[in-house]
């Protein structure tokens, strides 16, 4: 890609002025890290507020006489039963049963539905809802939103403070509110395994809505790479690396955001695979895995039930250092039968077998408003 087709968010001036390693990521620049670097950024989100730009993602309203059920055409989630201001996460899938991208959904009312989509993504997604539901609903891309992301356990401080109101939202519900004084979209959810808020802004509003949030003490801005290593402790899937189109919900181990009745009812794209994946279990299974020592294990490590390594029992999605739990810590597939917690693996790190444990998801504990 060349510096021609990068594209800039509505914060990128200011990401620039606080001094922010800008990267591009998914076609847009964006800041992987500011001065204070990756292991402070992520620390300070978990013991207090952090700020991230999200804004590349994709943002769409779908109205229509029954947007829900038009959706429910695309996605395994139930979105008939979601009640107005409730947020839920679905997944686009194709014929196959793959995931061709995970989203965002809140009901604002009856007839209208908030999307969120990811940024490398969205330009199909969008395609597909075009496609799928053209003439059914009237489908709007807001090109110019701005999103950021107030993550941490003081985030509900400082949004008492500008966004009197939130306070009294649960974890995975939306509403039009005030914030700082300027009309924004606002969801408590986010994407670390912390308490927290989406914020929807137009794009002129996006800089002085950062800096009102910003100039609360307990408020810094976070990077793409603490972003990563936020969500990678928080057991969730990053689309293109945990998640993409070889691999099903029930793999995934998603199989909890299908509903019994869309179980039954079936009526989404690659629904046989899935029911059958559902009745008969999977090959294989996303897990999380805890390397011994300090050494991480990188995306596409290779898995092995044996120090030999002659067994290959799958491999790494995601691997880092989880600076909360104190070591390395990564997600991938093994085959079902060595997918139980405690089960002993091993790595292929650097031509030698490091051994590894299948750990519980999470890695650290999710701090919801429930």
């Amino acid at each position: 890609m060349t510096d021609e087709t990068i594209q800039t968010t509505a914060l990128h001036a200011l990401h620039v002025e606080l001094g922010a390693r800008m990267v591009p990521f998914a076609g847009y620049d964006m800041p992987v890290q500011y001065p204070t670097g990756i292991l402070t950024e992520h620390n300070w989100t978990r013991e207090n507020a952090g700020l991230f730009d999200v804004s590349h993602m994709g943002q769409v309203t779908l109205r229509g006489e029954d947007p829900a059920k038009a959706l429910e055409a695309l996605v395994p989630g139930d979105l008939q039963t979601l009640k107005e201001g409730r947020t839920r996460y679905t997944m686009f899938t194709n014929a196959d049963g793959g995931i061709l991208d995970d989203l965002m959904v809140t009901k604002i009312d009856q007839n209208t539905l908030f999307v969120v989509v990811n940024a490398a993504c969205k330009a199909q997604d969008i395609a597909l809802m075009v496609a799928g539901l053209k003439g059914v609903v009237d489908i709007e891309v807001h090109e110019t939103r701005a999103l950021m992301a107030l993550q941490g356990p003081k985030a509900k401080d400082v949004m008492a403070r500008l966004a009197p109101g939130s306070q009294d939202m649960v974890f995975l519900s939306g509403k039009q509110i005030s914030v700082g004084g300027l009309k924004a979209f606002i969801t408590r959810s986010g994407y670390t395994g912390e308490d927290g808020w989406e914020i929807s802004v137009a794009a002129e509003d996006a800089i002085p809505l950062a800096r009102a949030l910003l100039a609360d003490l307990n408020v810094k801005p976070i990077g793409l790479g603490a972003r990563d290593s936020l969500r990678l402790e928080a057991g969730l899937c990053l689309y293109g690396h945990d998640i993409d189109t070889t691999t099903s919900p029930i793999e995934a181990d998603l199989k909890w955001t299908i509903s019994k009745r869309r179980r039954e009812e079936g009526g989404f794209p690659g629904a046989a695979t899935i029911q059958k994946h559902l009745a008969e279990g999977t090959s294989r299974l996303r897990v999380g895995i805890r390397p011994e020592g300090r050494a991480p294990a990188r995306e596409h490590t290779p898995v092995y039930a044996d120090e030999a390594l002659t067994q290959k029992i799958g491999e790494v999605t995601s691997g880092g250092f989880g600076p909360t739990v104190g070591g390395p810590v990564a997600m991938g597939y093994v085959g079902t039968a060595h997918a139980s917690v405690g089960t002993k693996i091993f790595l292929e790190v650097r031509g030698k077998a490091l051994p590894a444990t299948v750990a519980a998801l999470p890695f650290t504990t999710h701090n919801y408003q429930r």
